[in-house]
């Protein structure tokens, strides 16, 4: 059944018909100490999620002490005053849940996953974790170990595992976006236990935090325990964030990286661009979707398909809170050079800037959106991640039933403008990431 409803809603997209999801039904309020709470009940299924959001990222990071934010997605697991180190785990995989975290240089978010019966415990260890957390030196040197073999295995030695780290060194002088999220094993081998500890106190406060339940749960009853387990904790001092602000890219920056691991160049060219919440950061969406998303877009098409000059090519907006990364890259083969590539790709942003998009390929951006957008909210663990993150970085949760929309006004000519105005040769970085040489190895 599933398979058909699937070849169905493909019938449906390829026939230029739109598919709807249902509007996400939800309610929110903000408890005495600053937290912001949201429900979103779904009866469908007997699980629930209780997941917390916090805004803290790698931006706020002192520059001397890069990685803390990603450091705490680990050390937050280590215990509280009720519960013991390493028994985190074992109560979620024993009451049936699951749990897991992520952190970006904007947010850091927590999240379990229990059956509905649950979610009272659910509640409970999120209020521990920002209630009663214990940060003491065995639990720093053991994530401290932790995170470094993530490093390795993540970064280190994966190929092209630096790539975004060496676009964001460049493309950043003044803003705190310019170090990597998983930040310097030598800032946090130098960190003292207080430090850790600050960290935890000026971040990790109810005001600073936004909690979503979504799924099977009692609304009345769900209401008691948030306010049970989390109305008493004393809100913190207010977080303040100094604006920092680029001076705009108007001359090629040039920059090399070899990396030992990959044995192909790649070459990258990388534009700065405004904040995910701006109208343009979605259009700019659009334009990688036509350049790079499937066997038939533009770049794919032209540079993998028909001459035959890469093995991979592709374009991406990588957006954040304060501002975005439009990224554009390709692996040579053949005799083609980065260079040759580089070439083939700026055509096809020239043409972007020059003549208007079909109405057939409007059409495909639409229907693709459309896909996404229900894809996006198909599961209550989308639902609940899409909550936290439009009301924390967005200013405004119901952008969950209406962002859709944005994406549907986007017009051909919005497209052709923003190409024009954020994709020009003289705005970007220019890296060559290139095999480590000889000579460097030596």
């Amino acid at each position: 059944m599933k398979k058909s409803l699937m070849a169905l809603s493909s019938v449906l997209m390829l026939a230029g018909g739109t598919v709807s999801a249902q509007k996400v039904e939800f309610e929110h309020y903000t408890l005495n100490n600053g937290m912001h709470v949201i429900l979103h009940q779904d009866n469908s299924a007997p699980v629930v999620i209780t997941s917390v959001m916090y805004h803290v990222g790698a931006k706020d990071e002192n520059p001397e002490r890069t990685g803390f934010a990603h450091f705490f997605e680990h050390l937050l697991f280590e215990g509280t005053k009720n519960i013991g180190r390493g028994e985190w785990f074992k109560i979620v995989t024993g009451n049936g849940g699951t749990n897991n975290a992520n952190t970006s240089d904007d947010r850091t978010y927590y999240y379990e996953i229990f059956p509905s019966n649950n979610l009272e415990l659910g509640l409970w260890m999120e209020s521990e974790r920002l209630l009663h957390p214990v940060i003491n030196q065995i639990g720093v040197d053991t994530q401290n170990e932790v995170v470094k073999e993530e490093k390795r295995l993540r970064v280190d030695n994966q190929p092209y595992g630096n790539l975004i780290a060496e676009v964001k060194k460049n493309m950043f002088t003044k803003h705190p976006y310019r170090w990597a999220t998983i930040g310097s094993m030598e800032h946090l081998d130098a960190a003292t236990l207080e430090e850790f500890q600050a960290f935890n106190k000026k971040y990790y406060v109810p005001n600073n935090a936004t909690l979503v339940v979504a799924g099977q749960f009692d609304p009345a009853q769900t209401r008691a325990w948030i306010d049970k387990y989390f109305g008493s904790i004393p809100k913190g001092a207010p977080v303040t964030r100094e604006k920092i602000e680029e001076n705009p890219i108007t001359n090629t920056i040039r920059a090399r990286y070899e990396d030992p691991n990959i044995q192909i160049p790649m070459v990258v060219a990388s534009y700065r661009t405004p904040s995910m919440k701006t109208r343009d950061a979605r259009v700019l969406d659009m334009i990688s979707t036509l350049l790079s998303d499937g066997k038939s877009s533009r770049l794919y098409k032209k540079l993998v398909d028909d001459k035959k000059m890469a093995l991979q090519v592709g374009a991406f907006n990588f957006s954040q809170e304060d501002y975005g990364l439009y990224i554009l890259y390709g692996l040579p083969m053949g005799g083609n050079t980065p260079e040759n590539l580089m070439t083939e790709i700026d055509e096809e942003i020239v043409k972007l800037q020059t003549d208007l998009i079909s109405e057939k390929e409007h059409q495909k951006l639409q229907n693709i959106y459309e896909s996404q957008y229900v894809n996006s909210n198909a599961s209550v663990e989308g639902i609940a991640g899409n909550l936290a993150t439009f009301h924390m970085l967005y200013g405004d949760v119901n952008l969950i039933n209406t962002e859709i929309e944005i994406y549907r006004s986007i017009t051909r000519e919005e497209i052709r403008e923003a190409a024009k105005k954020y994709l020009n040769p003289n705005q970007r970085l220019l890296l060559d990431y290139a095999p480590k040489s000889d000579k460097a190895q030596n």
